[in-house]
């Protein structure tokens, strides 16, 4: 029998009951592949929106104007899902152990990006996730975010105690470090919570501050995207990347992994069990030259089901001339 097959609710007074239903809800999202589950209401984040408004007023959202869309909704689950009682918070670790190459006529991808497009591998989990629940509780109905709606991934896995904010802000766990990926089911159900959090455990260390080659960490937690290779390779709308960036970009054709790469907790990393994580051929570096050949055809043939779509041909040929021309 397997995992999933096995999780079943034991009757329907347990099933209905928030405590024994929490339980249940995560033994089987841990049985779908989720190596981490947490359980909190449906409320506002108060203290995040202000801290949302405040980076969106230093301009560090750079061009991601959605980032300044309805703050309201992006800090309020119930203004997604009005009839949102809880969420479930998920963490998939994506980590493999690949190496990039030094090839300098090679661009470096993150590691997110080097298997198929996460949105689809934890998104696909959720949903049926949500089908299970909806099968065990009649009248149960919810909605699955995968960072595109517009919900605080972060801030809702800690808020459900699966980790920390680093001072890169990425979320980090005790157990895969910050390689995984987070994904909400908002619930119209009642459930147990959990409370309690893992305490911020970056201490001293400035190792991910110290290391940004363009300094985008401002100051611990805060990231000006402005000067972000992450952003500058995948999110800007730009016919070519800003000269400080271009100039410090280290090999970084997609994305970028320094801050991480640094990060003392990222020793305890773990090979994930996912296969659709592993990498594709070509996406752990990038042939420059092969990339600056491709037309919309082919662009469309080579990454579909993959992260790296996001930058557009035209993004990824601009990321690949300006290593060239370094």
């Amino acid at each position: 029998m397997s995992a999933i097959a096995s999780v079943q609710p034991e009757n329907k007074t347990q099933r209905l009951e928030p405590r024994a239903l929490a339980r249940l809800i995560k033994k089987r999202a841990l049985a779908e592949g989720f190596e981490k589950v947490g359980v909190v209401p449906a409320a506002s984040l108060d203290t995040e929106r202000a801290l949302l408004l405040d980076w969106l007023a230093r301009g560090f959202h750079g061009q991601m104007q959605w980032m300044g869309r309805d703050p309201e909704m992006r800090t309020d689950p119930r203004k997604l899902f009005p009839a949102a009682r809880s969420v479930i918070v998920v963490a998939k670790n994506y980590y493999t152990p690949a190496q990039h190459k030094g090839d300098v006529q090679t661009g470096k991808v993150s590691r997110y990006a080097w298997g198929d497009d996460y949105h689809d591998v934890v998104g696909a989990r959720l949903h049926s996730l949500l089908s299970w629940i909806k099968e065990t509780v009649p009248g149960a109905e919810g909605k699955v975010c995968v960072d595109i709606q517009p919900v605080m991934d972060k801030a809702w896995a800690v808020r459900a105690g699966l980790g920390w904010l680093g001072k890169h802000t990425n979320v980090i766990t005790p157990e895969y470090g910050s390689w995984i990926f987070i994904g909400e089911l908002l619930l119209n159900l009642e459930l147990e919570y959990d409370t309690e959090k893992i305490e911020d455990h970056c201490g001293s260390c400035t190792l991910c501050i110290d290391a940004c080659p363009t300094g985008a960490i401002k100051e611990p937690y805060v990231l000006d995207s402005n000067k972000c290779i992450s952003y500058a390779t995948i999110e800007l709308r730009a016919d070519e990347i800003p000269a400080e960036v271009k100039e410090n970009l280290e090999g970084w054709f997609y994305g970028c992994d320094i801050c991480q790469d640094v990060c003392p907790w990222n020793r305890f990393e773990q090979v994930t069990a996912e296969a659709r994580f592993h990498p594709r051929l070509g996406n752990v570096n990038a042939e420059l030259s092969e990339v600056l050949e491709l037309t919309p055809e082919t662009y469309a043939d080579r990454f579909r089901s993959s992260a790296m779509k996001r930058a557009k041909l035209s993004g990824l040929q601009r990321n690949a001339r300006a290593l060239l021309d370094k």
